[in-house]
């Protein structure tokens, strides 16, 4: 009789296991600017990290249980040491990281296009503190690693005609043969972000295909040795978005492969959002999750080779994470892990310690419009529909400004500030595209303490502040697309920060933020 209600039970609890999965889920799995995703698996763990350019902290390391439901749970590039960005353009900085496990040992392997080219850094815990880098050459991008049955560890990355490929001594960075191109293009040229995988015997390269853009495009070749030669699937390319102007995903490709704990493979790959068929993409590149079944030997996508919003297919056991609450009000000793400066930080721009729950700012010389950055506190636009607001106390002399921005970059913003003009404080929303600056003065006067609102829609931005009643005053708008990264060449996606600029002068009055608040109104 025991064994019966422990054999009951037992099945009990693994049709509850059954029961929790899904028979579809929804892309982009990331949503917001997360771009080059690469993924590992430790036993029931999923771990992936996307590229952050010109943002610091660098690297954002994801936690998932169910490929599905993710969380930042850190960043690898944390100090400056490891992450120099003083030299970064926009859309500079940190390309395609490789995220590896072998041997208790987490690696992460990217390029930092604007200092010292391809590195690795290593860590015991993917939440960090993450080594100081290993570096290896400074060529081209895109570099992956791949540990063999044999201890062999293979370094690959875009070359300037193809894949190259060459063993490395994972503990110096030293390149133990010279590099040898192993593939060339498949479907078409502008091979990148090359990932080697060992799979029933057959070494697998899979690389992108065709640029980031409208042509992108996934592709795979196998070989029986490493070093090749290798032969392309006859089902290329594996994944691939274009040739249907009517489709809201667009720009499929970059991806990594990863078998679940179940069995089942799939892949992640970067992949753009429009919701209408001539929209840009503001939000950048985002993660997304195909299924993969194999065919003759080869992986490929189950139905068709294109990504999609809607994915039906059995999903593993559904495990949720936990929600970033709505609003920040900066009562923690250190910013929530949301939250990314422009470039590194100059020492002293923002502090949450001088005023007690309260971010505070002190904008140096630059304006929003130069190059160099402000100083600046920002989180990635994740939803399509959403509201942000802030609660600014700032008292500005001559030249001083602070509030919040719509962010792409230098030359593609919307800025709702407060400024002063002819002696008296001002709200102004200035709109910058390209060479093109428009601003104007939305109220005059405001209160020393206002709260500063941008409701986004999938094809505008509208802008809000409170006035001296506390009632929220319609300021106007400004179109999603003119921030598409299309238009404005850039990798990235759109951030709202909080800044402060002293427009040629360093600011000696501060900025203080008393909280921000995010609400996502659909995905």
């Amino acid at each position: 009789m025991g064994r019966r209600k422990i054999l009951g039970w037992l099945l009990l609890f693994l049709f509850t296991l059954a029961g929790n999965a899904q028979q579809s889920y929804r892309n982009p799995v990331i949503s917001g600017f997360n771009p080059d995703p690469s993924i590992c698996r430790v036993g029931e763990d999923y771990y992936l990290v996307t590229s952050s350019f010109e943002y610091f902290p660098g690297v954002p390391v994801y936690h998932s249980r169910d490929l599905i439901h993710w969380k930042c749970i850190g960043y690898c590039l944390t100090r400056k040491s490891q992450l120099n960005l003083d030299n970064a353009w926009p859309s500079g900085g940190i390309f395609a990281p490789t995220l590896r496990y072998h041997k208790g040992t987490f690696y992460m392997i990217t390029t930092n296009v604007s200092d010292r080219g391809n590195f690795y850094v290593t860590a015991k815990n993917p939440a960090g503190p993450w080594s100081e880098p290993v570096y290896v050459d400074k060529e081209f991008f895109d570099p992956s690693l791949f540990f063999d049955d044999d201890g062999t560890v293979y370094y690959h990355r875009r070359g300037d005609s193809g894949t190259v490929m060459a063993p490395i001594d994972i503990k110096t960075g030293k390149l133990l043969a010279p590099l040898k191109t192993v593939l060339r293009g498949i479907k078409c040229s502008d091979q990148e972000g090359p990932h080697l995988y060992k799979i029933n015997g057959w070494y697998y390269l899979m690389v992108a295909e065709g640029g980031t853009r409208f042509g992108h495009m996934e592709c795979i070749a196998r070989s029986k040795h490493p070093m090749g030669p290798y032969e392309p699937s006859p089902y290329n390319p594996l994944i691939a978005n274009h040739g249907n102007s009517a489709d809201r995903v667009r720009s499929a490709g970059h991806g990594d492969l990863v078998q679940d704990h179940q069995g089942n493979w799939w892949m992640v790959h970067l992949a753009t959002r429009h919701h209408t068929y001539d929209a840009m993409s503001h939000l950048g590149r985002e993660t997304f999750l195909t299924p993969v079944e194999w065919k003759d030997g080869w992986p490929v996508l189950r139905d068709v080779s294109r990504a999609a919003i809607e994915v039906v297919t059995k999903t593993l056991p559904l495990v949720e994470v936990d929600n970033e609450p709505q609003q920040d009000d900066f009562s923690s000793p250190s910013l929530a892990l949301c939250w990314n400066f422009l470039r590194n930080p100059a020492e002293g721009s923002w502090t949450l310690k001088e005023r007690k729950n309260f971010l505070r700012l002190y904008g140096n010389a630059n304006a929003t419009n130069s190059y160099a950055s402000v100083a600046f506190v920002g989180r990635r636009q994740q939803h399509m529909k959403c509201e942000v607001s802030t609660a600014l106390e700032f008292s500005p002399s001559a030249k001083e400004e602070a509030g919040l921005t719509v962010w792409l970059n230098y030359r593609y913003h919307y800025d709702l500030g407060v400024v002063l003009r002819n002696g008296k404080p001002v709200v102004i929303l200035r709109k910058t595209i390209g060479d093109i600056t428009v601003e104007e003065v939305v109220m005059e006067e405001p209160s020393s303490r206002i709260e500063l609102v941008v409701k986004a829609a999938p094809d505008k931005y509208e802008f809000y502040c409170t006035d001296h009643t506390h009632q929220l005053r319609y300021l106007g708008n400004a179109l999603t697309r003119l921030l598409g990264t299309e238009i404005a060449g850039s990798f990235t996606g759109v951030y709202f920060a909080m800044y402060a600029s002293g427009n040629g002068q360093p600011c000696k009055t501060p900025a203080d933020f008393d909280w921000f608040e995010y609400k996502a109104e659909e995905k």
